[in-house]
């Protein structure tokens, strides 16, 4: 909750406690938990090596935790988000495919309380890391192989879809092509307003600020205009 209210000090203080009952109780893959979580604050305030520490030690950790539970595989997924802030392709394809092992798993083993990474968004976390460091084709090809599973159907998580939408609008906001942002960014704005997602209506903010030599396309103009007048309550 203090994450999420942007209360950075308040969620590294109860990351702080959380990892210390679980060493204390030596339950390696809560403790291993808390330091993901804790990696996360460093993230959102862009102090990714700071991250990339964290989770090599939380990774150490969960080698010693419960084998049949995925933890090992969501902090790897999580260390991929880190090494494509920080521009380092290889190390990011690396943990993506250790993430990948999450499918060797038997899926009536997982956690389904605090431990909820079964790999059903590896796809769309894979073509948003290949977005963040440039690989433009390579982003395409996961983001459109990610639209077409089934949890991202018409009509099924609005949230997702929108998000994987947004980015395939602003891989054509990259390659500085209208017709690609016009074409996703506005099924996009559709999904947030028949959704009310804050989430997708920032996510559609931040592709504003991509648009570039683009904003003097006048559909790209429409799709800001109506991006503005999107809530992201």
């Amino acid at each position: 909750m203090a994450f999420d209210g942007n209360r950075y000090s308040d969620a590294v203080a109860s990351y702080a406690l959380a990892a210390s009952v679980s060493k204390d109780a030596q339950a390696y893959d809560l403790w291993a938990c808390a330091l993901v979580r804790h990696a996360y604050v460093e993230m959102s305030e862009s102090r990714h090596r700071q991250a990339t520490q964290l989770l090599d030690v939380a990774e150490h950790l969960a080698c010693r935790g419960d084998k049949s539970l995925s933890t090992r595989q969501w902090i790897a997924s999580v260390q991929s988000e880190a090494h494509a802030a920080l521009g380092d392709l290889d190390a990011c394809e690396r943990a993506m495919d250790r993430a990948e092992t999450v499918r060797d798993l038997d899926p009536n083993g997982t956690n389904g309380g605090w431990l909820r990474f079964d790999g059903a968004r590896l796809a769309e976390e894979r073509g948003s890391r290949y977005l963040q460091l440039g690989r433009l084709d390579l982003a395409e090809d996961a983001l459109t192989r990610a639209l077409k599973q089934k949890a991202l159907a018409h009509g099924q998580s609005y949230r997702r879809r929108g998000a994987v939408l947004t980015n395939l609008a602003a891989v054509g906001a990259k390659r500085r092509d209208p017709d690609q942002v016009v074409a996703y960014g506005k099924e996009a704005v559709a999904l947030a307003r028949a959704s009310g997602s804050g989430y997708v209506a920032r996510r559609l903010q931040g592709l504003c600020d991509a648009f570039g030599p683009l904003g003097g396309d006048h559909r790209v103009g429409e799709l800001r205009a109506e991006i503005a007048t999107l809530s992201t309550q």
